[in-house]
């Protein structure tokens, strides 16, 4: 009883505070849904891409044959289907499209994905063959435009085949599109000397007898505002890479440490078999591994924002997911092992089995999570984490309680996969896709430090691409968010 009330005290709290914030500010951002479009079963709807020259909408689909939906945009609420671009010629599935001054880059993974991908490269008024159909690294899983558009950046993820025998690198190709679309790709080997220092802050390399450079994955690009720098999340390894874009050379590798979820603030629900919704402290170190980032400036200053998702490997050949219950705990360390281990205290939540077991001897001396289910803001200069945003799960719970997944409560929570980013009246605004929760949390960005949360946005099933359009580029000159939901392959849109 005492739980409920607290839960409709914070509702009640939390509501009336956001709506106090649009009372007084009317130039604050408001959206709501305006259309809707289906474009087929799971996976139909994931990256999605905006050209204001043809006003067209490019969407990845990967329900069936691979290719990239064309969606008429010029009236933002009644979207219509064109038709589609055909991927199949170019490899076995594209994972990202991105567009700049009339051109469309798409990734395409190769038919066996541990062998070179390629960036295919169209101009938007004339999509019937590629202009350029350029080779990367292997599973390019991002690729996006420089603000200045000179530079179309894919992350390779190189990730390994299922019985773990082949590992291709994971590197970072950089095309040049004043340099008649030069490739450069970059791999990590030069970090290897470096391996046992970036680890010991909280790096991942643990791969079976993987180098550092096969055993880093790249994931999401961001590039900052002045086209000098991408920034790019290696989730399972924990890190960030940072890349010069003139010299196209992997200059510095950021671990991005652990979270203490035994500190205050830190809380978290870790079980799906506790009745409900019980946030508290437990003693885990949860890595953030982050899986989408953006680039955000503050006057001359920049950094960037990571939504801290969680994830692992798990193959036929190497897995290292464990419920805590399914493992030996160090009985000094834990002398409450027997408690913890209970299915309505930590016993299924999902650790990794990679790091704790300090002394070797079989029993775990430390618990090591994945996810910190959380966004973050970090320095572009030395990678220092700024602001860990914790409080994802309690907004979700607080203004939408019937979006808030308690089954999911013991692996990755409301699951922060996507982030955007968007200026709006002069207010800068973060988009941020949880992919267990259905929805989009948006958030108003005044400093490095001060975030107030703005609304809660029910989506699809499992939003997986958020995309902002500014008021300028926008067809009809309103504010635009689209979200493509890989569950339930429907693309909505929202306007202010």
């Amino acid at each position: 009883m005492k739980k409920t009330l607290l839960m409709l005290t914070l509702l009640g709290s939390m509501v009336n505070c956001v709506d106090r914030g649009e009372k007084e500010d009317s130039t604050r951002i408001n959206f709501a849904e305006v259309s809707q479009i289906d474009l087929g079963g799971k996976g139909a709807a994931e990256i999605s891409t905006f050209d204001p020259t043809t006003k067209q909408l490019f969407v990845v689909n990967n329900d069936g044959p691979t290719k990239v939906d064309i969606i008429d945009f010029s009236d933002p609420s009644n979207l219509t289907f064109i038709g589609s671009i055909d991927m199949t010629p170019y490899g076995g599935g594209v994972n990202s499209v991105a567009s700049k001054n009339g051109l469309l880059a798409i990734s395409v993974e190769a038919y066996v994905k541990q062998n070179l991908g390629s960036a295919v490269i169209f101009e938007t008024s004339n999509l019937d063959t590629p202009v350029q159909v350029l080779t990367v690294g292997a599973l390019p899983d991002m690729v996006t435009f420089s603000p200045n558009g000179r530079y179309i950046v894919t992350a390779n993820e190189g990730e390994p085949n299922d019985d773990y025998t082949v590992d291709p690198e994971g590197s970072i190709s950089i095309i040049d599109v004043e340099q008649d679309f030069s490739v450069h790709t970059a791999g990590f080997s030069a970090f290897e000397g470096q391996k046992a220092s970036l680890m010991a802050k909280g790096y991942r390399v643990f791969g079976p007898n993987a180098t550092l450079a096969q055993d880093t994955e790249p994931e999401y690009v961001a590039i900052d505002s002045k086209s000098r720098f991408a920034y790019v999340t290696l989730q399972e390894n924990n890190g960030v890479a940072k890349v010069d874009l003139n010299s196209k050379t992997i200059v510095e590798i950021f671990p991005l440490g652990v979270k203490d979820h035994s500190r205050s603030g830190n809380d978290v629900d870790l079980s799906d078999r506790d009745g409900g919704i019980n946030l508290q402290n437990w003693p885990i170190s949860a890595y953030y591994n982050p899986d989408a980032i953006v680039a955000y400036t503050i006057g001359n200053e920049e950094f960037f924002i990571t939504a801290n998702e969680g994830d692992s490997r798990g193959y036929t050949g190497f897995s290292e997911e464990k419920r805590l219950k399914d493992v030996t705990l160090d009985p000094t360390a834990f002398p409450d092992a027997a408690s913890l281990q209970q299915d309505e205290n930590m016993g299924r939540y999902n650790i990794t089995t990679t790091a704790g077991d300090w002394d070797g001897d079989g029993d775990f001396d430390e618990i090591f999570g994945l996810g910190g289910r959380s966004f973050a803001i970090w320095n572009t200069t030395d990678g220092a984490l700024l602001n860990d945003y914790n409080k994802l799960e309690k907004d979700v719970i607080t203004t939408s309680p019937a979006l808030y997944d308690d089954d999911r409560s013991d692996n990755k929570g409301v699951e922060p996969e996507a982030v955007e980013i968007g200026v709006n009246n002069g207010k800068t605004y973060l988009f941020v896709g949880l992919e267990r929760a259905d929805a989009v949390a948006v958030y108003e960005l005044q400093d490095k430090t001060d975030v107030n949360l703005v609304q809660i946005l029910e989506t699809g099933d499992a939003p997986e691409g958020v995309l902002f359009i500014s008021a300028e580029e926008s067809p009809n000159g309103q504010a635009t968010l689209v979200v493509s939901s890989e569950g339930d392959g429907i693309v909505r849109v929202y306007q202010n």
